[in-house]
């Protein structure tokens, strides 16, 4: 969806542009020079596996605009993406979650530029039952992951499906092995609605799970659901369309309704941020989405970001290619938002 906050797009891309161009007019900062036709770029991303659908889709269709450009994007998670960030070996990262106070420290003059919404979905594997029937409140949702709920026919999940058929088979619980920003949308649910997992366990890009099989990346984690009968997993909303995998209704925050992940349901839960963020050059710690209130707002969900750093002389060969680095964030949060 097209991101509308206060932080403007005149402010984040001037504050990009501030340091290649001078001096710069406005419409250069939101309308700045495509890529020079004249010359070939290779630009890198790393970083979140999250948005990793669309950010390649954006590269097919910028490609089709801009032939002279191509876009090597590593899918490898959120912390391989931080870290080669800071490192300054890509020339922009994705994150679906914020930088912490320290690693802003180690990578000065980042900006923090939301470019979609997702949400993580919990997605399962119950021959049982049919397709998107299983609903689960966060009380749920939170024991299971806990290892305190263990059967499927446990009373806390049958109480709210009285309709299904649910077996007295063992949860197999998949989680992320690696650092994610996924896993740090989804803890930062679970902390939020359970204080049991608040104590134990925590919010992060990974923690120590009390139980479960671990997955490199959304794909891997839905590879075992999909593979494993009487599993239970979380992935990106967009991983779950693309492999057909069920997935539940979850509790909403107002615990009135079981909510459809959906883009409606994702975009509802964003509805009321808008006019609350920080700038880009500001901390995001504190920004979340999880259980936002709204009868039809979807309780896991969240921002993911560009990150990219006011002066791109420390990622960029040359001035002309800081410039492409430029055109093509502008083209994703603008032109690019109608593929999201």
């Amino acid at each position: 969806m097209v991101m509308k906050t206060k932080t403007s797009l005149l402010i984040l891309l001037t504050a990009v542009l501030g340091a290649l161009v001078s001096p710069m007019s406005a419409d250069a900062a939101t309308n700045p020079d495509i890529p020079d036709p004249n010359q070939n770029f290779v630009l890198t991303g790393a970083g979140a596996t999250f948005p990793f659908p669309l950010i390649d889709l954006w590269r097919v269709e910028y490609k089709n605009s801009f032939d002279n450009v191509d876009l090597n994007y590593q899918s490898i998670g959120s912390g391989g993406g931080i870290k080669q960030h800071i490192e300054t070996t890509v020339n922009f990262a994705a994150s679906d979650k914020p930088l912490t106070e320290s690693e802003r420290e180690l990578a000065p003059g980042t900006l923090h530029i939301p470019e979609s919404i997702g949400g993580v979905v919990i997605a399962y594997n119950l021959p049982e039952v049919p397709y998107d029937g299983l609903k689960l409140t966060a009380d749920a949702v939170a024991g299971i992951f806990l290892g305190e709920i263990t059967k499927w026919n446990d009373p806390k999940i049958t109480s709210e499906n009285p309709e299904l058929n649910l077996p007295d088979a063992e949860i197999v619980t998949v989680h992320r092995s690696d650092g994610s920003g996924t896993t740090f949308i989804f803890t930062d649910y679970l902390t939020t609605v359970s204080s049991t997992w608040d104590e134990k366990v925590g919010i992060g890009k990974s923690v120590a799970w009390p139980n479960g099989l671990g997955a490199a990346g959304n794909e891997g984690v839905a590879s075992i659901v999909k593979s494993t009968e009487y599993s239970i997993g979380y992935i990106e909303l967009a991983y779950a369309f693309q492999t057909g995998i069920d997935f539940a209704y979850v509790e909403n925050a107002d615990k009135t309704a079981f909510i459809e992940p959906s883009l409606e349901s994702i975009s509802a839960a964003s509805s009321g941020a808008s006019d609350s963020l920080p700038a880009a050059e500001d901390s995001w710690v504190g920004v979340s989405l999880v259980n936002a209130p709204g009868t039809q707002s979807y309780p896991i969900a969240s921002f993911t970001y560009l990150l990219v750093f006011d002066d791109l002389k420390s990622v960029t060969d040359s001035k002309a290619q800081a410039k492409a680095v430029i055109h093509m964030i502008n083209w994703m949060i603008t032109e690019g938002q109608q593929y999201s």
